[in-house]
């Protein structure tokens, strides 16, 4: 099942269902410490996990493929690691495209086949609150307009993790369209002064496909939406309707049905995600075409210098 996050997560401030589900927040806080107390196995495989606090849509799949094609650039064996989880084959099926991807139910035990492979290092998308492995690199991302929301802990809130644990990481990811760039740097440095702040910027690799003539309907199930509606804005296209899905939504034949429909309403064309193209199967996808985008890293030569 795939449920969309509440719309009180991402209100700057935390309102009364967020200060009623406080309770809870409290005990999920808890277990997150007694997390802590494990200690994480390291083996002779480099690792590096691209993880986040603010839950969904920030960017780790993009990160994760740019670093990858970063070592193979510099010679070094890398592969992906993945647990698996059934709704998430679209991020499977992107990292297959790119290189080797172990997935299992444990990421251990899939640490544990990369290096029986022979495999330098192993890029953990996703798997930062993941106690069991000792991480060589630890990048947490963030989306640069969803930011922290309420600043609250699941359920409360959409953080995994307090956003003063901040302290405890040495790089972070800023992952969006530029957006709030010194606000947030601000805020990050108030609490972590000596943290290495990255950049990223998304890019379209195919936008000479689109016509800035048209007129288009733009529909997502990913965890950063309106990013991807902004990117797209800011290449001059004009997006007439947009619809947001919740994450990793299996489209259903209704629901494509109400899009092409609305689409032919609105003498529009319509776009999607890769990430969301590749979850569709229906004749009719010769009608909609999707963004290929590619997270391009303002500071290259640092990030180079912090895995490498």
């Amino acid at each position: 099942m795939n449920l969309k996050k509440p719309k009180f997560w991402d209100q700057k401030k935390p309102n009364f269902y967020a200060y009623l589900l406080y309770p809870l927040a409290f005990f999920v806080n808890l277990f997150n410490l007694i997390k802590k107390r494990n200690v994480g196995k390291k083996l002779n495989v480099k690792t590096i996990c691209v993880g986040n606090i603010y839950i969904g849509g920030t960017g780790k799949t993009s990160l994760s493929i740019k670093i990858n094609n970063i070592l193979k650039k510099n010679k070094i064996k890398s592969c992906f690691i993945k647990k698996f989880y059934e709704n998430q084959m679209d991020e499977q099926n992107l990292l297959k495209k790119e290189g080797k991807v172990f997935i299992s139910e444990k990421r251990l035990d899939a640490l544990n086949q990369a290096q029986t492979e022979g495999f330098e290092v192993a890029i953990f998308d996703d798997g930062l609150q993941d106690k069991t492995i000792d991480y060589d690199l630890r990048l947490v991302c963030f989306n640069n307009l969803n930011w922290i929301g309420n600043g609250m802990t699941i359920p409360a809130g959409p953080l995994r993790e307090k956003i003063d644990n901040l302290k405890e990481y040495k790089h972070i990811f800023l992952n969006g369209n530029l957006e709030n760039l010194m606000d947030l740097e601000n805020q990050i440095l108030k609490i972590n002064p000596q943290i290495i702040i990255h950049i990223g910027k998304y890019e379209s690799e195919n936008i000479d496909e689109f016509s800035k003539t048209d007129k288009y309907l733009v529909f997502s199930g990913i965890g950063n939406h309106r990013t991807f509606v902004s990117m797209i804005k800011n290449y001059g296209l004009d997006v007439v309707r947009e619809i947001e899905f919740s994450d990793h939504y299996k489209f259903k034949k209704s629901d494509i049905d109400r899009i092409l429909h609305i689409a032919e309403k609105l003498n529009c064309k319509i776009i999607t995600t890769e990430k969301d193209f590749l979850r569709l199967n229906r004749p009719e996808l010769n009608k909609i075409k999707f963004i290929k985008s590619e997270l391009k890293i303002l500071d290259e030569e640092k990030l180079i210098k912090a895995i490498i």
